[in-house]
């Protein structure tokens, strides 16, 4: 598995659809116990650690809201340099309001607005 996704359920069966498997967050402790299974291979559920997370997951992909409740844990995550690596998208409500696009973060980044 290369990629997994955890969002809302629209998106999660939209991924499903080309092949990404995933799963839902409904609040930020779903989201807490699903990013440390994928990342630590700890499954809150049962109270076991697997060893190195989810076999496979080189690319963890988030909603915006998941993202902003995973918090300080998805920051640390980022830091640490280890796969999975996190793309963060909208979810189906849209961008959250604060967000740059990834053109308004390029257009920053090299100093060119046309």
């Amino acid at each position: 598995m290369d990629f997994f996704f955890i969002g809302d359920p629209e998106l999660v069966t939209a991924f499903r659809f080309v092949g990404v498997e995933g799963t839902t967050a409904g609040d930020a402790e779903e989201a807490s116990a699903v990013f440390r299974r994928i990342t630590e291979g700890y499954d809150a559920t049962a109270g076991i650690v697997l060893p190195g997370g989810v076999e496979g997951c080189r690319v963890l992909i988030l909603t915006e809201e998941v993202a902003d409740w995973l918090g300080e844990l998805l920051i640390k995550w980022q830091l640490s340099d280890r796969y999975p690596l996190v793309v963060e998208i909208p979810g189906t409500l849209g961008r959250l309001p604060g967000r740059k696009s990834l053109v308004d973060s390029i257009r920053e980044a090299i100093g060119v607005h046309v």
